[in-house]
């Protein structure tokens, strides 16, 4: 029986440097070499498998780069030593919800969900902090940000210290935010499924900046659009341009050219839009007319004119007006054959300009495009996607007072793109929930289409600064509230009321409408520090290497992260009577793939037969994969009575036993 420690792979997030090294070394053997100084990478042999040109240390090359960006690579890669602990006072629906809402450091929770979540996530879309010269900039640590963070957040003995700002006389006005953003979208991407996409919110004093960081990250090849969003439609005239937009940057995970069509046979139409499935975007029936009374209702002209030249589809159109003779554009060629043309124009479906006089259009009806929608255009205006001025609106009315938080996104804006990009049963992470509009829209979208999505939302409890005039309302709701003063709290409040009013609108929806809420927090396990003033102390305490404030709800999900499972999937419990009360009681996880005894004591009587209860037990499960057992490791009386129980469950087939 192998104990786990707070030093083991197990325990700790995935090590993705030690990841690439094995992938390089599985390709390229030659590559790795071994020494004194441990693994490491031959440039010369990488040059001779590729080419010498190809290889470079060198400075000048085209991309973006600044200081600390090697620092912030080294981050991203470093394994975490945090738990998540689970808080079900502040859950809704904690024994049925999908839904996760997770309090800390996101750097650390996306670090904490590389194994459960990894190609799993079909849409991230983030709102992160503008780089206005005021705002929060996420002060990493490299040694340990577990520690770090929980000194910032007032959660040590070491706290106190403010979370710092990126102002203007900082000299690092861009560097900060690159080195805050990088190591984050580094680990984001690994979440994503192959057919993901991300959506980024900006605007722009770093736009520019954005898109060559995702270009590094993502790759220049998968960017997919940079869509600007009307945010406000007021004017203000105390500037020189009154900037009414954002910009929605969407990149691919990996992205696929493929030729769109509409299949007008389906009726329940999903087509491809480059890398992701795309709903279509409703209609605008105000684009639609009716100039000549056409019995088949409104109608718009569309070119009728292709991309791409093939032979088959080029030929001249005469204008049976004018007897001009029409044919493609240079490099393009016509939608149709010619025999299809004349159907077409047989019946009364080609037009030629509204004077009859002009090159061939394709009548498109709208109660026969109507069920199909058409293409999203790179421009969301704030009609059809609400503004900044909607989304507080909405929070005003949830809260019932003043909005607790500055230019919310409004909830339309992210059910439209949720509805884009996603199907009915797809995973949306978002790790900058801020006021939590993210998790509002996703219920409401599953609301509309009888949906099944998932949301995981991550926010920092970030301090709400009374004396700050623009978080007074924040710091009156969260007082009003009798709850500690930080955007999270204020997070999970927005998704409870959110829950509530949907429910009382769609009594008869059945869905999701709750959320488990993790917060951050150092490992349950102790690591070896000694006090060589106290070390008789330090020797003692650390024979019981869990820490004595956790619970088994703590040890559990900390075996759900490190073994890569959903912190929502089911657990089932079991109770397996031993010599004394109270029983002893086993965890089922993933139908039986992990198997969970925390007693604090088993004595040398009841090993066989709670072996033998877990064999049973198992059995009857009949997971689908390899099953893990784990135990506690000071609850065996000695070395034999842990030596016994391994033995008789490695001969019933259950050969991987762990120890807390």
């Amino acid at each position: 029986m192998q104990k786990l420690t707070a030093d083991d792979p197990e325990t700790q997030s995935p090590d993705i440097a030690a990841a690439n090294l094995a992938a390089l070394r599985s390709l390229f053997p030659e590559l790795v070499t071994e020494g004194p100084d441990g693994v490491s990478v031959n440039l010369d042999v990488l040059k001779q498998l590729v080419g010498d040109q190809t290889v470079t240390d060198a400075e000048e090359k085209y991309g973006l780069n600044w200081h600390g960006k090697r620092r912030a690579r080294q981050i991203a890669l470093t394994p975490s030593t945090g738990t998540l602990r689970p808080c079900s006072e502040d859950s809704v629906d904690w024994d049925t919800t999908q839904n996760l809402m997770i309090e800390g450091d996101n750097l650390e929770v996306l670090k904490l969900l590389q194994k459960s979540c990894a190609g799993k996530v079909k849409l991230i879309y983030i709102d992160p902090p503008y780089n206005t010269g005021k705002d929060f900039v996420y002060p990493d640590n490299f040694q340990d940000n577990v520690k770090n963070y929980l000194e910032l957040t007032g959660q040590t003995d070491d706290g106190g210290r403010k979370l710092s700002s990126n102002t203007e006389a900082s000299g690092r006005f861009h560097t900060d935010w690159l080195n805050m953003m990088y190591p984050r979208l580094k680990l984001a991407r690994n979440l994503l499924r192959d057919d993901g996409v991300i959506f980024i919110s900006i605007d722009d004093h770093e736009v520019q900046n954005l898109r060559a960081l995702l270009d590094d990250v993502f790759g220049v090849e998968n960017f997919f659009a940079q869509v600007p969003w009307q945010s406000r439609t007021s004017v203000q005239n105390d500037t020189d341009f009154s900037e009414q937009h954002e910009y929605l940057v969407a990149y691919a995970r990996t992205r696929r050219n493929e030729h769109r069509r509409l299949k007008e046979s389906n009726a329940d139409l999903w087509f491809k839009l480059n890398s992701f499935a795309a709903y279509p975007v409703p209609l605008n029936e105000d684009r639609y007319d009716n100039r000549d009374n056409d019995p088949r209702g409104k109608w718009k002209a569309d070119p009728f004119d292709a991309p791409n030249l093939r032979e088959n589809l080029t030929y001249p159109i005469t204008n049976p007006k004018t007897g001009e003779q029409h044919w493609p554009p240079s490099g393009r060629c016509w939608r149709t054959e010619q025999p299809k043309y004349l159907e077409l124009l047989a019946d009364a479906r080609i037009v030629f300009g509204k004077t009859g006089d002009s090159r061939p259009q394709l009548k498109v009806f709208y109660e026969e495009k109507k069920m199909f929608g058409e293409v999203p255009t790179s421009w969301f205006d704030g009609a059809s996607y609400g503004t900044a001025t909607n989304g507080t609106q909405e929070l005003q009315t949830l809260f019932e007072s003043d909005s607790p938080f500055t230019f919310p996104k409004p909830t339309k804006l992210l059910q439209q793109i949720i509805r884009l990009t996603t199907r009915q049963d797809d995973l949306i992470l978002d790790f900058f929930a801020g006021s939590g509009t993210t998790g509002h829209a996703v219920i409401g979208q599953n609301v509309a289409d009888r949906g099944t999505r998932r949301f995981i939302l991550v926010q920092l409890p970030e301090k709400l600064d009374p004396t700050v005039a623009e978080q007074k309302s924040a710091v009156e709701m969260c007082d009003k509230l009798k709850k500690p003063r930080t955007i999270a709290e204020l997070t999970k409040e927005r998704l409870r009321r959110a829950g509530t009013k949907i429910r009382d609108e769609n009594p008869l929806f059945a869905g999701d409408l709750g959320f488990r809420v993790f917060k951050l927090a150092s490992s349950n396990f102790r690591v070896w520090e000694p006090d060589r003033d106290k070390l008789a102390e330090t020797l003692e305490a650390s024979i019981e290497h869990i820490k004595a404030d956790r619970t088994e709800q703590d040890l559990l999900s900390e075996l759900l992260l490190k073994f890569g499972l959903d912190l929502c999937v089911p657990i089932e419990l079991k109770e397996l009577a031993g010599s004394k009360k109270p029983a002893h009681e086993i965890h089922s996880i993933g139908g039986g793939s992990l198997l969970v005894c925390l007693s604090p004591a088993i004595p040398q009587t009841d090993v066989e037969p709670l072996a033998l209860g877990l064999v049973a037990w198992h059995k009857q499960l009949k997971p689908a994969g390899n099953t893990t057992v784990v135990f506690r490791d000071s609850a065996f009386v000695d070395d034999v009575a842990k030596t016994n129980l391994t033995a008789i469950l490695e001969q019933h087939g259950l050969k991987t036993v762990r120890s807390l």
